[in-house]
């Protein structure tokens, strides 16, 4: 392999593994409130994809369809949480896991049904997919843009988390709901505001990979959704710093496996379940994950 190939595949690797990263900070973020894994994500993450299409698709410019698209999704994914797990809070895990399990394949379903299962074509407006050609090196401009949007809103996140006040609102929730709300809390509404960031992330992630491979299905959102829950474990689920590195290294991992041993192309997608079950057998709290304790 070149210099040049090597930096090609790099350059894709560390693309995907930020539409990964940003995905996966909406899983770890609801885990690090709620201690639940919140499985309709990726399918928040689809329906993204198929507001912001039929937004340009009913004459919207893509600049105001997308930005469009984040709100509509963010206030989609505060409904799911509204219906499908608020009423189940004080339920056994087992509950919400089975809520969240069909609420998922409630939004796939809905999909089909509205939709249609025939795949779509994505609009790509061309100033974002354009070709640069840098040296023997050909890279769409979305695949500069990708890891500086995902550092931009990484570091957004830090500052809400870290220095405002519905940030120490989320950080005192994922201590304890009861004590929290003693202390004035409203939990229930910094859940949805958790919920909505969550999702806002996810659509994001969800139009920059329309753009990145643009077909859209409603099925689309099930193998992104499964790697990016496996990223989150990776890092260490709960820590937003490790969603983002997992991201990396799982985005990266997979197409540097295909660049090397191109016979394990059909693979791929195996990859990334062989890392979850290393990771779980000799790390299982994830890179950068943390011991909790049990209160008994």
């Amino acid at each position: 392999m070149t210099l040049d190939m090597f930096m090609q595949h790099l350059a894709n690797g560390i693309s995907l593994g930020s539409l990964y990263a940003l995905i996966a900070i909406g899983y770890t973020m609801v885990y690090g409130i709620l201690r639940l894994i919140n499985f309709a994500h990726g399918d928040i993450f689809m329906m993204a994809t198929y507001f912001a299409f039929f937004g340009v698709l009913f004459g919207m410019k893509w600049y105001f369809a997308f930005p469009v698209t984040i709100i509509l999704t963010a206030l989609l994914g505060m409904l799911v949480e509204v219906l499908a797990y608020r009423s189940l809070r004080d339920a056994p895990k087992i509950s919400i896991l089975i809520s969240a399990i069909g609420a998922s394949f409630l939004i796939e379903n809905l999909a089909i049904v509205i939709f249609g299962g025939r795949p779509k074509a994505f609009p790509t407006p061309p100033i974002l997919t354009s070709v640069v050609q840098m040296g023997n090196i050909s890279v769409q401009r979305l695949t500069f843009m990708i890891p500086i949007v995902t550092v931009v809103l990484l570091l957004a996140l830090s500052y809400l988390i870290n220095k405002t006040k519905t940030g120490m609102a989320m950080r005192a929730v994922s201590k304890d709901h009861e004590t929290a709300r003693l202390m004035g809390v409203n939990v229930d509404r910094t859940i949805s505001v958790t919920f909505g960031i969550g999702s806002a992330l996810a659509a994001i992630g969800g139009i920059m990979w329309g753009l990145k491979f643009p077909q859209i299905q409603p099925l689309m959102g099930v193998m992104p959704g499964l790697k990016c829950f496996i990223a989150a474990v990776i890092g260490g689920i709960g820590s937003i710093s490790g969603a983002v590195a997992g991201g990396f290294i799982l985005g990266i991992g997979e197409i540097m496996l295909v660049a090397f041993f191109q016979s394990l192309t059909g693979y791929r997608d195996a990859f990334a379940f062989i890392l979850l079950i290393v990771i779980l057998l000799f790390k299982p709290t994830g890179i950068m994950g943390e011991k909790i304790s049990e209160k008994v």
